[in-house]
């Protein structure tokens, strides 16, 4: 996203306004079609699907077959994003670097959100600090936000050495109490060994604190070039986060290392936001965003459709038709 911010401020407006929109063929919903605070209606249990805690012990002891509680989606909830800037969101060989990225999906989830009437806010990962933006009803605090993530300058090498991942999600789980939605933009990048996908990543506790109370959303970001190595030879990596350079011959089995190495990564974060119990949606620099976050909205409200449609007696766990 080069030009000028109000420029990009304004092609991501139609973007989202316009294509988004129209994915969803108008259906005014939020995000993802979660649980509320007020009790609704009673349906039978679907085991593996639906928290226990939500069994309805009435209508189970009168019909004798499990069923819980759905609940009603809130109105006028909050939605708050921690949105990752540091400086390994600076990089991208496709389309559009990582960091714009961020801003065009922390965009896309601001519009959703007010077409609900949500209240929306962020946490900024920047410069080693985390920049709190406080939620708003309406656009024009949405606008506020996006313009100073587009006009937040690159991270310097070295610079967000006081603050993690971990640490943003954590601020993020004490700061707001309300129950409502969060999102979490981000590479999930750490130092951990890729040899080990079930180990557990840095920020694994604070997201599994972070869900117990409300709906998480992760959105990882991803650029072609961290999964694959293409083949040039030589050539001088850098590492954003300290600056530091080495020179590395892209022989054929350091390229198929590298590409075991990346796919272990990714593994392991899916399987650590899996344990965690958050929803989980890919978008990439060299693929159509909009496309993909609104396939995801729509297998969202799909999964919970299916969900809501009450077994048949003979044969609990199938949807009715």
């Amino acid at each position: 996203m080069t030009s000028s911010p109000e420029y990009v401020l304004r092609r991501l407006e139609l973007t989202v306004v316009r294509r988004l929109d129209g994915l969803l063929q108008g259906a005014h919903q939020g995000l993802l079609p979660g649980p509320g605070s007020e009790l609704g209606d009673s349906r039978p249990y679907v085991p593996g699907e639906d928290d226990v805690r939500r069994m309805d012990w009435a209508v189970t002891a009168r019909t004798t077959v499990p069923h819980v509680r759905d609940l009603v989606v809130d109105r006028e909830l909050e939605t708050w994003a921690l949105a990752d800037l540091s400086a390994s969101m600076d990089f991208g060989t496709a389309d559009m670097d990582k960091r714009d990225l961020v801003i065009a999906g922390v965009g896309a989830i601001g519009f959703l959100s007010s077409r609900v009437g949500d209240r929306f806010g962020a946490y900024v990962i920047h410069g080693g600090r985390v920049h709190r933006f406080p939620a708003r009803t309406g656009r024009p605090g949405l606008y506020t936000l996006l313009q100073a993530l587009v006009a937040a300058p690159l991270a310097q090498p070295g610079a967000d050495a006081g603050t993690s991942l971990a640490d943003g999600i954590e601020l993020l789980s004490r700061a707001r109490r309300r129950r409502g939605m969060r999102v979490v933009v981000s590479d999930f990048l750490d130092p951990v060994d890729p040899r080990d996908p079930d180990a557990e990543r840095p920020w694994e506790r604070p997201m599994r604190r972070l869900a117990a109370r409300h709906q998480v959303l992760a959105i990882e970001v991803i650029d072609p070039r961290e999964l694959e190595l293409p083949d040039v030879g030589m050539v001088t990596f850098t590492d954003p986060e300290t600056g530091r350079t080495a020179e590395v011959h892209l022989t054929r089995k350091v390229r198929e290392a590298y590409a075991e190495a990346a796919l272990l990564q990714r593994e392991s974060t899916r399987r650590a936001l899996r344990r965690c119990g958050v929803a989980h949606l890919v978008l990439r620099t060299d693929r159509d965003w909009i496309y993909d976050i609104a396939q995801f909205v729509l297998r969202q409200r799909r999964t919970a459709h299916l969900l809501r449609r009450a077994p048949t007696a003979g044969g609990a766990g199938r949807p009715s038709r």
